[in-house]
């Protein structure tokens, strides 16, 4: 059975207005081993070997299609589509402005977006048998934007690298805001804070003055 969460919404607009909306609670991570040996189940007819091999060309054949431009339909999955940002330490042009244009070298592929298909937000519907789970309010931090990168910058000064978690623990903001001013930090070659390391193993450093 889930768990739904009542979240509470930032005040972006500055209304003073208290909006809310609803997410499932998330029990845990299945991971890729689990999810094959559930496919692969007694009398499936399937080795786990030959679902890995399915999965990982799946893979390897999306990046490709995607890195070519296109877009991807899996019937009763979802669309596959991916999305552009600017390469680390270039600034975002304008369209009309007389700053240096950016070309084909100083933007890159920084994600892929996922669109559900009918048929797969269906079906989830249909097994969901929901159960109220709690409230969650949002979580402010105390201290400025300039405030908190000046925490950042001393916190690196005693210690050899940064993690989101330790982020969040010197400035009180909850984990999505700490991940997302992090990565505005490392974009920013003032900052004096860059990165290493990708997804989970990466950690953020001083960054060395040139």
């Amino acid at each position: 059975m889930a768990e739904y969460i009542k979240q509470e919404m930032n005040d972006l607009d500055g209304s003073g207005k208290q909006r809310v909306f609803y997410r499932m609670k998330t029990l845990r991570n299945i991971n890729a081993k689990q999810f094959v040996e559930k496919i692969a189940h007694p009398g499936s007819g399937l080795s786990e070997g030959n679902v890995l091999h399915v999965l990982t060309t799946l893979a390897d054949e999306l990046a490709y299609y995607l890195a070519q431009g296109y877009s991807v339909t899996i019937d009763e999955v979802g669309t596959f589509k991916p999305t552009l940002g600017l390469v680390k330490g270039k600034d975002m042009d304008t369209m009309d402005g007389q700053e240096q244009k950016r070309n084909a070298r100083s933007i890159e592929v920084d994600g892929v977006n996922f669109r559900a298909s009918k048929e797969l937000v269906k079906a989830t519907r249909l097994q969901c048998d929901l159960t109220r789970g709690g409230v969650s309010r949002v979580r402010q931090s105390p201290y400025t934007p300039e405030e908190r990168l000046k925490a950042a910058k001393n916190y690196l000064k005693e210690h050899p690298f940064m993690r989101v978690a330790d982020y969040m623990e010197i400035t009180g903001l909850r984990r999505t805001k700490a991940t997302q001013e992090l990565k505005l930090w490392d974009k920013d070659p003032d900052s004096g804070i860059t990165s290493q390391g990708r997804r989970t193993y990466k950690v953020y450093i001083r960054q060395e003055k040139k």
